[in-house]
């Protein structure tokens, strides 16, 4: 007897009950579900400092939790220091310089500059007085007593006299009057000046401290103290832990039957029963995958549109890059007929 009919037939009988059993367990799927697979989205942060200095101390590494606000990291700022130390004691100084201008001349100016003015006043009434005395001499005398060399000098130091006395009156008026406005803005523009340079250096001297700008993990550190830190040389790479989301793609046939906000659960191999909740945040309005110009039917189901599914994974299972299971909770045929989103 020929076996080999029987192992054959045997063998089509086996492969027609797998069949039956695959489609059987295919159908029985819910149908009120939606599965589709991906992956826990990957997003990161490449974080540097603002200034060129060398590090001085780096808190963090490799695996660490951040909060937004933590120092990761310090640059050198002694020389910054010093330098702000300086900015200070200039703008202590025109400020000073202002005060005195604004406050304007003290008493003990002004009676000075009035002694001056009499004894310039003194002066010309005495050259005066010793003119006319030589005048007086030489018309008495026919000129006989007085040479015309004694008269040329003494109206010289006469005219001197007037004019020291006629400066000591300006500067006086100008003691009264006290320093001009123009003085006064001039000085004032200048202590701006200096302030504002002290505001840029504690500016730099705030930002030579590397500050997390959201809650983090610590996926990569660049640098170490001692290195030359600057803006192209990025010191940390943060990865971004909220919001978290999986990054799926639906096939345009089950597109219809996606939609935002709809309920979504995630899980994961290695923790299959312990679904986590979500929705669909995001889906995509292109197709992705060639061809994009659609021209027959065949082409056009291997389109895939990308979902995000945003969950609310309290107590961080899920890592960054993990594959995952999401299942979407479909409208039941029931609710559709009934018109019940």
């Amino acid at each position: 007897m020929n076996k080999k009919p029987l192992i054959a037939a045997a063998a089509v009988a086996l492969a027609a009950a797998a069949g039956g059993w695959w489609y059987f367990s295919r159908s029985a799927a819910p149908s009120d579900q939606l599965v589709l697979y991906g992956n826990v989205d990957v997003r990161q942060v490449s974080l540097a400092f603002n200034a060129s200095e060398r590090v001085a101390e780096l808190t963090v590494r490799e695996g660490d939790h951040v909060r937004a606000g933590q120092v990761l990291g310090r640059l050198d700022t002694r020389s910054l220091v010093l330098r702000v130390a300086q900015s200070q004691a200039r703008i202590g100084v025109q400020e000073q310089a202002l005060l005195r201008l604004k406050t304007g001349s003290r008493p003990e100016e002004l009676a000075q500059a009035g002694a001056r003015v009499a004894a310039a006043q003194a002066d010309a009434d005495l050259a005066q007085q010793q003119l006319a005395r030589l005048q007086s001499i030489g018309q008495t005398t026919a000129g006989r007593a007085v040479s015309q060399q004694d008269l040329d000098s003494a109206q010289a130091r006469r005219k001197v006299a007037l004019a020291q006395l006629d400066n000591a009156r300006k500067a006086q008026q100008l003691a009264v009057a006290g320093p001009r406005k123009e003085d006064i803005a001039q000085a004032q523009a200048q202590l701006e000046s200096a302030r504002a340079d002290l505001a840029l250096m504690n500016h730099q001297l705030a930002e030579a401290e590397l500050k997390s700008p959201i809650d983090a993990v610590v996926r990569a550190r660049l640098l170490e103290p001692g290195d030359m830190a600057s803006p192209q040389r990025p010191a940390f790479t943060l990865a971004i832990t909220d919001p978290k989301w999986v990054r799926a793609y639906v096939a345009e046939p089950d597109l219809g039957r996606v939609r935002s906000g709809q309920p979504a659960s995630v899980t994961t191999d290695s923790q299959p029963g312990q679904p986590i909740a979500g929705k669909v945040g995001y889906i995509s309005s292109v197709a992705e995958f060639t061809p994009k110009t659609v021209q027959t039917e065949e082409l056009r189901s291997s389109l895939v549109y990308e979902i995000r599914v945003m969950v609310d994974d309290k107590e961080d299972r899920l890592r960054l890059g993990m594959p995952a299971t999401v299942r979407l909770q479909l409208a039941s045929s029931s609710s559709t007929a009934s018109g019940k989103p």
